[in-house]
């Protein structure tokens, strides 16, 4: 085999493995897509695929945030080298209709720069005791920025003592360019604590927990993929 033949070959090979790999990472999330493209046209037909907001699966520590259905999990890849760090959950009604509420007690804050996320300080993590986590709840404003946040919260709010099950606001499609909006859900994610009790950075899939095992949903994205993301044990508190 001549040197360029061989170059060639290698090459070739290399393409080959990169798209096996691709297809073993978008394929079953591709096909959760497929059904989350399913029930947003159409929700009234899959009751069965959307959860409830305060509801509780099982003797999970959270209540569920919002009505609606999962449809990226934390760990999603969307492109090369990125993760998803938390879940997205889609009301399939128009932004500003579908309720947010508190999925665990704690002490909220929202910036003064805040338009549609508010983070609440959880002492103590019930899976991991001793441990500080936030709760970051983001999306709740309209496209131009206009907020869907209750008044109780207003811009500059720090440390409001809430109870598990209290309004937050409701799913809007705020992504920063009222020209881009996002599809209407809320952005659900548990945000790690840093060296000096402060939350970390977000956008980083590393300073955040899957919230699949406090909200008692048996998938995150490393497994099941193709699967509706719903509890078989859902109990209304």
């Amino acid at each position: 085999m001549s040197k360029r033949a061989f170059t060639i070959a290698i090459v070739a090979t290399s393409i080959v493995a990169v798209l096996a790999a691709a297809y073993l990472l978008y394929r079953p999330q591709t096909e959760r897509i497929i059904k989350f493209r399913m029930w947003i046209n159409r929700p009234a037909s899959y009751p069965d695929w959307s959860l409830t907001a305060g509801s509780k699966c099982g003797a999970a520590s959270f209540l569920f945030p919002t009505d609606g259905f999962v449809g990226f999990l934390w760990g999603d890849s969307f492109r090369i080298n990125h993760a998803h760090q938390g879940i997205d959950v889609f009301g399939g009604a128009e932004a500003g209709l579908t309720r947010v509420i508190s999925a665990y007690p704690g002490y909220l804050t929202r910036l003064p720069e805040w338009k549609s996320a508010v983070i609440v300080r959880v002492p103590n993590d019930p899976l991991h005791p001793g441990q500080q986590i936030w709760l970051y709840y983001t999306h709740m404003a309209d496209r131009f920025g206009n907020s869907f946040i209750v008044e109780e919260f207003p811009a500059g709010a720090s440390e409001r003592p809430i109870e598990a099950g209290t309004l937050l606001g409701y799913q809007g499609d705020y992504s920063g360019d009222p020209n881009n909006p996002v599809g209407v859900h809320l952005h659900f994610s548990i945000v790690k604590s840093d060296d000096v009790g402060k939350f970390e950075s977000e956008l980083n899939i590393k300073n955040t927990l899957d919230p699949s095992p406090y909200l008692g949903l048996p998938l995150n994205a490393s497994e099941n993929r193709n699967r509706i993301p719903v509890c078989e044990s859902m109990e209304d508190e």
